[in-house]
């Protein structure tokens, strides 16, 4: 059996100041932007060379009960962390110090504008088509 995780909903208070972050500070992909029913908006982002979204959205249920602000930790794998975390303070966005960890592993942290966050992390093993 194969598996794929696709989509990740991460709970946010405001989607146009969310969107506005993920696109213009991060760099993600906006996907799509709808509003298929009154009071129903998804928004589906993805980081760039990812097989992975995220989702904010409102008038969802199964996700209106998620506290903004309560995911934490979601990794975004980088192949240069260095130059990543050099290219987002250079948009504005507030980027931890690097923590290497051993094993050759190193991360560093984002938040969003609502307090979730996000983890740089490289790998030293993973290049060229490890990657």
């Amino acid at each position: 059996m194969k598996m794929k995780l696709e989509l990740v909903p991460v709970p946010v208070e405001d989607i146009d100041r969310s969107m506005a972050f993920y696109t213009e500070k991060l760099g993600f992909a906006l996907d799509v932007d709808v509003s298929p029913s009154p009071g129903v908006r998804v928004v589906q982002l993805t980081p760039p060379g990812s097989a992975c979204s995220i989702v904010i959205s409102t008038g969802l249920d199964e996700l209106s009960e998620m506290t903004p602000g309560s995911i934490k930790g979601l990794h975004l794998v980088v192949n240069d962390i260095v130059e990543a975390r050099e290219e987002l303070l250079g948009r504005g966005v507030a980027v931890g110090d690097l923590a290497p960890v051993g094993g050759g592993v190193t991360y560093a942290w984002i938040s969003d504008p609502d307090g979730n966050t996000l983890t740089l992390q490289q790998m030293d093993w993973r290049t060229g088509d490890a990657f």
